[in-house]
């Protein structure tokens, strides 16, 4: 495993408490889940399979009404109260997807709902809540997470003697959650290795798990968690819940500081492993999941592809199919242009780094000529001093080993070279902090120009630009358009624009003089 994986064997005697499972899994077939949800579909990655040799399958719970497996456990409870608890009307806490199946069974089954959400929820999951409930729901925003609303909700359940109707640590919750576990079982008769599912609370990874091990116990079951929100792991190898002081909101689907009581009874019999993955790993899962289906889950709902993949670099080698839980598909659009930018580096295909080349004549061309045919992914430079140029450069690579050797031939030509790739600080915020006045900067001209985005058009660009004009300025950073953009600043003097002029004539590109820009005269301007 990675240094992220935490390995969890089922104890011995595990087999000794079946009847536990068995029981769940006669609750898990009688669920009345299909009044609300449906079958959804095991598909078949085909890229994914290819790319990691391993048959890979999604189960696709971003299709459900809701765009999440929640539905499934909110209405299997709710479904069940008698005439006198649904006059009392409920109360539920949840980050979104729990909410929406709540509000969706609250309007279905004509019970009021007030719902708590930690005010960090992601807008479209408000919003959808507010749609599916309509005047049957309430909403309340308080805390920054999960369990934070959890507190919010147990005040107000205790003022209004409401029946609360929890996300996760529930019988009848956990045995609708089930049902994804059945579905897989029924879908894929076949060989199969192991069922990767998502881990908040630990519902979810509960009711798959023990009606697996019931009906297949040679499968594999392993839940996968953030690392910053690990409180099922961690549980698990103390051997008691354990309760997080903070968890980290980039997956706050399961952004839970303490798992239930109920989950982690099971899961401590009948799960197999968990892992931990990071940011980056997760980003790159929902673009593999995009480029499989077209579709975007949401980061809780990539969490177990992700795991699957660090799972497949640990163990390359095994029979059957492995079956990662695609949970909820409930992101806000505005997080995209994150999670494009980050999935380079989850993947490892995109390397960035520091480097600091001689502030001297030919020296820049010299950088550009050793990074050879590497597409580059970003540029960002701004002249500092007289002696020495610092360069944030991001750069396509294949793997890990390509990424090695690039560093090495950087110092082979007396570069000197700072592997940022794996630095949250800079890739979160140095890299867009480039920059800045410049006494140095003399007779500077600031252009954009635009060309076709292709791989080694960067290279060409800069080695089209004129040997005796300093760079003083230089961003651009790969969008994935069709046309590349770039910010230049260059040192020319006055008595040489007309020979400046005839070189933007020959390099046949679209450009744009910003010289007079005012954003640019206020804040970068020499």
């Amino acid at each position: 495993m990675s240094a992220h994986a935490a390995q969890h064997d089922a104890p011995a005697g595990a087999g000794e408490a079946a009847g536990d499972a068995a029981q769940l899994l006669a609750r898990a077939r009688a669920a009345r889940v299909y009044d609300v949800a449906h079958e959804s579909a095991l598909d078949d990655a085909a890229l994914l399979s290819a790319r990691l040799g391993r048959r890979v399958l999604l189960k696709r719970e971003d299709q459900q009404p809701v765009f999440s497996f929640k539905l499934r456990g909110a209405y299997n409870r709710m479904v069940q109260l008698d005439p006198a608890q649904r006059a009392r009307g409920v109360v539920a806490a949840s980050a979104g997807n729990h909410a929406q199946g709540v509000a969706l069974a609250a309007a279905k089954l004509g019970i009021e709902a007030t719902i708590v959400m930690p005010v960090t929820a992601p807008q479209v999951k408000v919003d959808a809540v507010r749609r599916l409930g309509g005047d049957a729901v309430r909403i309340v925003l308080s805390g920054d997470s999960y369990s934070d609303a959890q507190a919010a909700a147990a005040v107000l359940q205790a003022e209004r003697g409401s029946i609360f109707v929890h996300p996760f640590d529930d019988i009848d919750v956990i045995a609708g959650q089930a049902t994804v576990g059945l579905e897989i079982l029924r879908q894929h008769p076949g060989p199969l290795h192991a069922v990767f599912v998502p881990v908040g609370g630990g519902g979810l990874l509960a009711g798959v798990a023990a009606c697996i091990k019931a009906v297949r116990p040679q499968v594999r079951v392993i839940g996968v968690q953030m690392v910053d929100s690990d409180a099922m792991a961690r549980s698990l190898e103390a051997g008691d819940r354990v309760l997080l002081e903070e968890v980290g909101l980039f997956a706050d689907g399961t952004a839970v500081k303490r798992v239930g009581a109920l989950n982690f009874a099971l899961c401590r019999q009948y799960v197999d492993a968990m892992l931990r993955v990071d940011t980056d790993e997760v980003c790159a899962a929902i673009r593999d999941v995009y480029q499989e289906t077209r579709s975007v889950p949401e980061p809780a709902g990539a969490l177990a592809l992700a795991g699957l993949k660090q799972y497949v670099a640990a163990q390359p080698a095994g029979d059957g199919a492995l079956v990662a839980v695609v949970s909820g598909a409930n992101m806000n659009f505005d997080r995209l242009r994150f999670v494009a930018e980050r999935a380079e580096v989850g993947e490892q295909r995109e390397a960035v780094f520091a480097v600091t080349i001689p502030e001297e004549r030919g020296s820049f061309r010299r950088f550009c000529a050793t990074l050879g045919q590497h597409s580059i992914t970003e540029f960002n430079y701004r002249i500092g001093d007289t002696s020495s140029a610092h360069i944030f450069v991001g750069v396509q690579i294949a793997s890990r080993a390509e990424r090695e050797a690039l560093v090495e031939a950087l110092h082979a030509e007396g570069f000197d070279v700072l592997d940022l790739t794996d630095d949250e600080l800079a890739k979160l915020h140095l890299r867009h902090m480039i920059g800045g006045r410049s006494s140095l900067a003399h007779d500077e001209l600031l252009y954009r120009f635009e060309f076709p985005e292709r791989p080694g058009a960067l290279t060409r660009f800069l080695g089209q630009m004129h040997p005796d004009w300093n760079i003083s300025l230089f961003h651009y950073r790969n969008h994935g358009a069709d046309y590349g953009r770039i910010l230049v600043g260059i040192q020319v003097p006055a008595h040489e624009l007309a020979l400046f002029n005839r070189f933007l004539a020959s390099l046949g590109y679209p450009y744009c003089d910003e010289s007079a820009h005012p954003a640019y005269r206020l804040l970068l301007g020499g």
